[in-house]
């Protein structure tokens, strides 16, 4: 059975490569260097698509809880409540909806500092874009497509115009105003970042 790889980064450089102008004083170790980034691209994607199928295991609330405290580098919920940096890291959230005997505050906590819940990697569906549910999860370099060390401002505009593409209100098939909305402010958000770091 074919993979059929969906990564912009992949298709723009297989673009990229097929494009080369003839006579182009390109080395052979620079192709090759070419190359191994694309197939190492691909690699990433098909095993991540592979892994679409793979049913992950909901996290338990002590492993939820064991997350936050190492991240935070407290022991137990007294002390991450009593620390300035937990109390600095959720300023600007509810406080009072914060229920720490619940699971879903965990999961919440888990999301915004630790990573992807592995329940919900690889998500479809409704605001999913490469597996990631962009009202979940502010994770703008994956859902693009793209990797943060790397990816250039030129890398990022084309990765986002593929998908607003798909996403844009005027586009009466696929458009969705608050998917591209989303969007566009991680987007802008990483082109400000990019341009402060002088890439």
């Amino acid at each position: 059975m074919a993979t059929i790889i969906n990564l912009p980064q992949v298709e723009g450089e297989i673009n990229r490569i097929s494009h080369l102008p003839k006579g182009s004083s390109i080395t052979p170790e620079k192709l090759r260097e070419e190359l191994e980034k694309l197939v190492n691209l691909t690699i990433k994607e098909v095993n991540r698509q592979k892994n679409l199928s793979t049913p992950q295991k909901s996290l338990t609330l002590p492993q939820l809880k064991e997350a936050i405290y190492k991240h935070f580098k407290v022991k137990n919920t007294d002390e991450l409540r009593k620390s300035d940096r937990f109390d600095m890291a959720i300023d600007g959230m509810d406080k009072l909806k914060l229920n720490f005997s619940k699971k879903e505050t965990w999961k919440i906590f888990y999301r915004k500092w630790i990573g992807i819940l592995p329940e919900e990697q690889n998500q479809e569906g409704y605001g999913c874009i490469n597996g990631i549910d962009i009202f979940k999860y502010n994770r703008p370099w994956q859902i693009f497509g793209l990797d943060g060390k790397t990816a250039t401002k030129e890398d990022l505009k084309k990765a986002y115009r593929q998908l607003s593409k798909i996403y844009h209100p005027d586009n009466q098939e696929t458009g969705d105003r608050k998917i591209f909305e989303r969007l566009e402010k991680m987007s802008n958000s990483l082109i400000m970042g990019i341009s402060q770091n002088g890439r």
